[in-house]
Parts: structure tokens; C-alpha cells; sequence
């Protein structure tokens, strides 16, 4: 099989054979840390707990011991009495709003779904219609288990109906108990989506829907377009990219975080999902949020954005057009830390590309602020420095290089090598062997340097080191640019004071596969 020599030369440059999609790094390669945010931000299932109507926790476990819910269950069914059925079915629904311990599985047990479910069909009274809603949708925002009970006893079909029923009240609540249905996973979603809930759902996108309507429609749509393993079928996904073009730019701060994460879901997909979203023109809506005052809209812009750039030069480019790179000094040196890792994280997916692009951080002034999170962030943050860090050393011409260590990286860098985690062990000596390697004439220079932070001792150190890539690594560095007898240090020649750059190589040699 024929084989293309530049990228082979690539290859050995790279050191360990790393192409741009193993730079690239996706959400699962990265920390949980803004998962358990991003849980908090768009729960995938909701309790309908009313404001006004009573729930007091007291009161509801007095109601419930002294409750008999087999009495109550047979007059939720008692279709000959209007007053007696609606009086248990809206008991029911009030047990059932409990935020804590509803007796979900007791009333599943004595029988109230199918009871509830029918009553869902009752056109005739659309009070107990929603009074029947209402209950399954609390009963649908527990357990996977309950959520499939609800499914199984007929629900879904139902609630599509009530999308169409002229009482809102009725049809909002149907939203919110499809929602639940949703949220519980994509077998679910699917089935859903099947049943043909996608149209009738974006058709309350309109001017006059209430703002609280819509805020349940929207966290719905986010709810379609969660899970990736498998991702929602394409045509659901070109069916709710326009609405949620249209939804980015509301003003009310509940839709607009729901939306972006909606569309940081899809955008986690893959490269093709990606395409669909940057197809829409929805990215030149979607970067200036990346400013936006609200910390949970920043939050959710970020994870969008830098989902993209986990994509190909081509989408990554996409971003950088619109400017996005103007907003990270502000996000590299946020209050939050959570933003900052996520903003180096970002990065280290821009300098994982062309050299063109890294040009671009390097011209927005971000280099030393990238230094600065290696240097001083969390342990987390400092990781996704490295990464970026490593990147550029591989991605980088000899000139974006130099100045990327006459930013000062290599003290901060050589520090990670005393850390307990492998990867980030493996990644600092991948990007102090590239510099080397990079350097050709001048690695002395380079050598030095990390000699005077201590990074030799280090490096030595990791020759023991359990994990044989990170010994062989080390050696490999230690031999070849550290092996020599020492010299006077008076003969090293030293690292200009204004500043550090490559010198061209002096002739072709084994080296020149290094330039760019």
C-alpha cells in the first residue's frame, strides 16, 4: 500500500505518532467537573411542584398516613361519580407533588396508571384532564423504572393528543409530562420522537405563548437533544435547528441557557452534527454569548463553542471568523475556575490545528495567559494548559514555537512532571521533546533552560518511572540532549536577554523534517 512521506514525516516529528484527531480532544476525554454543573443546569427530569397550592412536606405525610390509597385509587376510578373522581385523581396529583418521598410505587401498586391514563382522554373534562397530567408527570420524573411504567400503561400517545387540546393549561402540562418521558434516555427519546412529537411541539414557538410555556417547550427541545450514544435520528436534528436559531435570541435568561445547551449537545455528536449546526448561521449568534453577564449563559456558550472546535480545521475556523478569540482574555482569567479550565480547554483544541490557527491565539495575546493557568490555576486547569501547551509544540512553525518558550512556559511546564497523573506526565514530555526536537542547532538553548528550573532532575527521576511510555520517553530526552559530559558553563552559549528564537539550521540535514 502506498504510503504519503509528509505524513510520515509528521509522525516522527510528532514524537508519538499523534495526528489532529488524537490532539483534539472531545468532552469524554476531559474532566466531569462541568458534567455535575451541567446536570444542575438542564435537569433532564422535572417535578411539577405547585407555588401556591399547598404542599407543605407536614401536611402532606399527615394526608398521606392517614390516607387509605386503595379507597383513593377506586374513587379515581369511579367514572359514575364526576366530583368524587376528580376530588381523588386531584388528591392524587397533590401526594404525588411531594418533594419528598412521593408515593409513587404505592399508588403504581394499587393500580392508579391505568386510571390516570384514561382519564387523559376525557375531552369532556378538561379540569381532570389536567389534573391526570399532572400526576403523570410527577409519577414520569422519578425512576427509570416508574418513567417506563408510565410509557407502558399508554400514556405517550395521549399526551400528543392533548398537544392539540384548546385548553393551555392542558397542553402545557402535556409538554412537561413528555419531557420527563424524554429525558429518561434515548430508547425513550426515540420512541417519542417516533410517535411524531417534534412538530407539534415546535409549533408553540410563537410570540404570544406565555413565557413559562416556553420555557418548558425549550427544555423539552434540550431534552431530544441529549444523549449521543445513539444521538437523535438527523431529521429530528434538522427539524429543531431552526428553532433553536430562533430561540437563541430571546431574552429570558432561562431559555437562553436551556437553548445553548441544547445546541452544545448536538455539536457533541460528532463532526457531522457539527456541520448541521454550523449550517444553520447559528455560530455567529451563539460567540458573543460567550460574554454574556450571565455566568450560566458564558458556561453553556463555552461548552457550545468549544465542542466545535473538537471538529475539523475547516469547522474550527468557523469559530475563529467570528471572532470568538476576542472574548478569552476575560474567560482565562474568570472568578470561576470551572471558566478558565473550560477556556484552556478550548484553546488547546484551536492550537491542536493548523499553523494558521495557532497564529491566531498567539496574535489575540493569549499565550501568556495560557502560561499563567499552567503556572497558577487548579490542578484540572493546569492539565488543560499542558494539552495546549503540548499542541502547539506539535501543531506550531519553529517561530510560534520560540516564542511560546520566550513566553516563559518552560519552569511551569517542567513543574507537572512531579505531578501523580500519567497523562498529564506523558503530555509535558511530549511538548519538551517537540521543542527540542524543534530547536535542531539551538536545543541547547532549550536544554538549559529546563536544566535551570530543575526539569533535568525530573526528568531523570522519571526513568523509574512504572509506566514504560513515560520511561522510554524520558530516556530517550535525557540521552539524546542531556547525555554529554558537562562542559564549562562558561562555553553554553545562553539564551538572548531580549528574547529566545530558533536559528535557522546551518544546512540540510536530519533535522529539516522538523521545519515547517
Amino acid at each position: 500500500m502506498a504510503t504519503d512521506p509528509a505524513k510520515n514525516r509528521m509522525q516522527v516529528f510528532k514524537n508519538s505518532g499523534k495526528d489532529v484527531d488524537e490532539m483534539r480532544r472531545r468532552r469524554n476525554e476531559v474532566t466531569v467537573e462541568l458534567r455535575k454543573n451541567k446536570r444542575e443546569e438542564t435537569l433532564q427530569k422535572r417535578r411539577n411542584v405547585p407555588i401556591n397550592d399547598s404542599t407543605d412536606e407536614d401536611e402532606i405525610e399527615r394526608t398521606l398516613a392517614s390516607t387509605d390509597l386503595k379507597e383513593l385509587v377506586a374513587n379515581a376510578a369511579n367514572i359514575s361519580n364526576p366530583e368524587i373522581q376528580l376530588a381523588a385523581v386531584q388528591q392524587c396529583r397533590k401526594l404525588l407533588s411531594s418533594d419528598k418521598s412521593p408515593p409513587i410505587d404505592e399508588l403504581i401498586a394499587h393500580g392508579i396508571l391505568p386510571i390516570l391514563v384514561q382519564c387523559l382522554s376525557r375531552a369532556d373534562n378538561p379540569t381532570l384532564q389536567f389534573e391526570a397530567s399532572w400526576a403523570l408527570t410527577n409519577i414520569a420524573s422519578g425512576t427509570s423504572a416508574q418513567t417506563n411504567k408510565v410509557v407502558h400503561a399508554g400514556a405517550v400517545p395521549l399526551f400528543l393528543q392533548l398537544l392539540m387540546s384548546p385548553h393551555e393549561n392542558v397542553c402545557e402540562q402535556s409538554v412537561w409530562a413528555l419531557g420527563n418521558i424524554i429525558g429518561d434516555g434515548p430508547m425513550l427519546r426515540d420512541y417519542v420522537i417516533e410517535m411524531g412529537v417534534v412538530k407539534p411541539l415546535l409549533s408553540f414557538i410563537k410570540p404570544e405563548i406565555p413565557i413559562t410555556f416556553l420555557r418548558n417547550v425549550t427544555w423539552v427541545i434540550v431534552n431530544l437533544c441529549r444523549n449521543k450514544d445513539p444521538p437523535p435520528p438527523a431529521k429530528t436534528i434538522q427539524e429543531i435547528l431552526p428553532a433553536l436559531s430562533v430561540l437563541i435570541v430571546h431574552n429570558d435568561t432561562n431559555i437562553l441557557v436551556d437553548t445553548v445547551w441544547a445546541i452544545s449537545y448536538l455539536t457533541d455528536g460528532g463532526n457531522d452534527q457539527i456541520q448541521m449546526v454550523i449550517e444553520t448561521g447559528i455560530v455567529p449568534k451563539l460567540i458573543p454569548l460567550l460574554s454574556h453577564k450571565e455566568m450560566k449563559v458564558q458556561t453553556a456558550a463555552l461548552r457550545a463553542v468549544g465542542n466545535i472546535v473538537t471538529g475539523t480545521d475547516e469547522q474550527t475556523q468557523v469559530v475563529l471568523n467570528c471572532d470568538a478569540l476576542s472574548h478569552f482574555p476575560a474567560l482565562l482569567t474568570h472568578q470561576k475556575e470551572k471558566i478558565c479550565k473550560e477556556a484552556v480547554w478550548f484553546l488547546s483544541n484551536i492550537t491542536a490545528g493548523n499553523k494558521h490557527q495557532v497564529q491566531a491565539v498567539i496574535d489575540a495575546g493569549l499565550l501568556p495567559l495560557i502560561i499563567e493557568n499552567l503556572r497558577k490555576g487548579e490542578f484540572q486547569t493546569q492539565k488543560e494548559a499542558a494539552w495546549a501547551v503540548s499542541n502547539l509544540s506539535i501543531s506550531g512553525t519553529k517561530e510560534q514555537v520560540a516564542m511560546l518558550i520566550q513566553c516563559g512556559v518552560i519552569p511551569p511546564f517542567c513543574n507537572l512532571l512531579s505531578c501523580k497523573d500519567t497523562q498529564v506526565i506523558n503530555v509535558v514530555l511530549d511538548g519538551l521533546s517537540n521543542m527540542l526536537k524543534m530547536a535542531g542547532p539551538n536545543a541547547e538553548q532549550v536544554a538549559n533552560m529546563i536544566e535551570e528550573c530543575g526539569g533535568i532532575d525530573k526528568i531523570e527521576a522519571l526513568q523509574s518511572h512504572e509506566k514504560i511510555e513515560i520511561y522510554k520517553m524520558a530516556y530517550d530526552i535525557i540521552e539524546q540532549y542531556f547525555g554529554g559530559e558537562e562542559e564549562d558553563a562558561t562555553l553554553v552559549p545562553a539564551a538572548a536577554a531580549t528574547g529566545f528564537q530558533f536559528e535557522p539550521a546551518a544546512g540540510p540535514g536530519p533535522r529539516d523534517a522538523y521545519r515547517f
